[in-house]
């Protein structure tokens, strides 16, 4: 492995030779573990044709109070010689499309949001070769990529369905990015790295959210017909709120959870690069309409720090492209900084609509959130540039068409000041 992967006291550091010019310019793609050939188990017991699983769709958007008007869903793929349906994958193509944005603007790493190996994690029980899965759901999709950057380095976060079965996942993942050239991940699943020069250089803290998440009690509540949150107790009262009980395997040892956060708190507060960025593939606030919860409880542990310390905070998980910001002011009464920049890119391969009432009303209750852009039923990712001249931070988000032409398509950018 070369120096570049050089793993010391959990740190990685990049030679400032590698970096060309003052800017630190970014990729960042989370979800991108998904293609057909590795199905879920519900999809091969029960099997629907495309019009019984259109119809599936529809009635789970239904129950969960999204306008129908606004109802759409992925792209369909039919296994051969069968009329079973499930959704198509953009992970090709989303990896083409970040390839040709890579001939024209500096993309000079990458970050990977989780959820890298769909549906059950590395060592999914289904008869077929663990090696073989990740090489087709990690890397393959990748291939242009490097092809056209074959330096490029990505570092990897973990997500929920890369721990679903067991820690033995978990480590056959680790295991076989420490094997690959073109990827990084502590075997601990959380680290941080520095890239750039002294004075221009950016420290990027990789977290393992759903070490973080399994530790804490979660209630599933479900919206109130307005896309409102329904509050605990009235779910409870109705036996209608669930609690969301991690897998054992999920359960952190020796209070892992607890030194995550402390490595975390330390390394934020004495880290001497210009910039810092926090990234995982857990949401902190989405428009989703399902994650609310989790993002609950994902705030209340990290956003003290955060906003103290931090630059912005990247994620996957809602398989969308989402902006938004919180102003801190829950956590840092009296705050003067600019907002917080919450960049979600989780659409390398899955796609999710939004929920429109439920956005609408979580910019009612929460005055700190604001949602600056989104978009759903999409296949895209993020190009992150910092800009040291402005001392800004400059997002630009990229989709590509539902047809598999593989194009690059420009979306929005937005820019945010240093923190």
């Amino acid at each position: 492995m070369s120096c570049l992967l050089t793993a010391c006291n959990n740190k990685i550091e990049q030679p400032a030779a590698k970096i060309e010019s003052n800017n630190i310019s970014f990729l960042a793609f989370g979800d991108g573990g998904y293609h057909p050939d590795y199905p879920k188990k519900k999809h091969i017991e029960n099997p629907r044709n495309k019009e019984q699983f259109i119809k599936k769709e529809i009635e789970d958007w239904l129950e969960d109070y999204r306008p129908i008007e606004e109802f759409d869903h992925a792209p369909i793929y039919i296994y051969p010689n069968t009329e079973i349906a499930t959704e198509m994958t953009g992970a090709s193509a989303v990896g083409i499309a970040m390839a040709k944005l890579c001939q024209t603007r500096e993309c000079e790493f990458a970050l990977q949001l989780g959820d890298n190996v769909y549906p059950d994690g590395a060592d999914a029980n289904d008869g077929k070769d663990d090696q073989k899965r990740m090489d087709d759901l990690i890397l393959k999709p990748l291939i242009p990529l490097f092809a056209e950057n074959p330096d490029l380095v990505v570092y990897s976060a973990l997500g929920n369905h890369d721990w679903k079965s067991s820690r033995r996942g978990v480590e056959l993942q680790t295991n076989w990015m420490a094997e690959q050239p073109n990827f990084y991940l502590d075997a601990k699943g959380y680290y941080q790295y520095k890239i750039g020069q002294p004075g221009n250089d950016v420290e990027f803290f990789v977290l393992d959210t759903n070490m973080l998440l399994s530790a804490k009690p979660i209630y599933e509540i479900p919206l109130n017909p307005d896309g409102s949150e329904m509050e605990l107790a009235e779910a409870k009262l109705k036996g209608i709120g669930e609690l969301e009980v991690a897998e054992p395997h999920e359960n952190p040892v020796n209070g892992e959870d607890i030194v995550q956060i402390e490595w975390l708190t330390k390394g934020l507060a004495n880290s001497t690069a210009k910039w810092k960025i926090v990234y995982g593939h857990h949401i902190l606030w989405s428009i989703g309409g399902t994650k609310y919860s989790e993002g609950h409880v994902l705030r209340e542990r990290l956003m003290p720090m955060l906003c103290e310390y931090a630059d912005a905070y990247i994620a996957g998980h809602e398989h969308d492209l989402e902006l938004l910001t919180d102003d801190c002011s829950v956590y840092l009464p009296g705050n003067t900084r600019p907002p917080l920049p919450l960049i979600i890119s989780g659409a390398a391969s899955k796609m999710r609509g939004k929920h429109t009432p439920f956005a609408e009303q979580q910019e009612k209750r929460y005055p700190e959130y604001d949602l600056l852009w989104s978009k759903s039923f999409v296949w895209g990712f993020a190009h992150i540039n910092l800009d040291n001249q402005a001392d800004k931070l400059d997002v630009e988000f990229f989709t590509t068409p539902r047809n598999l032409s593989n194009e690059l398509v420009p979306e929005v950018k937005f820019s945010f000041d240093r923190r």
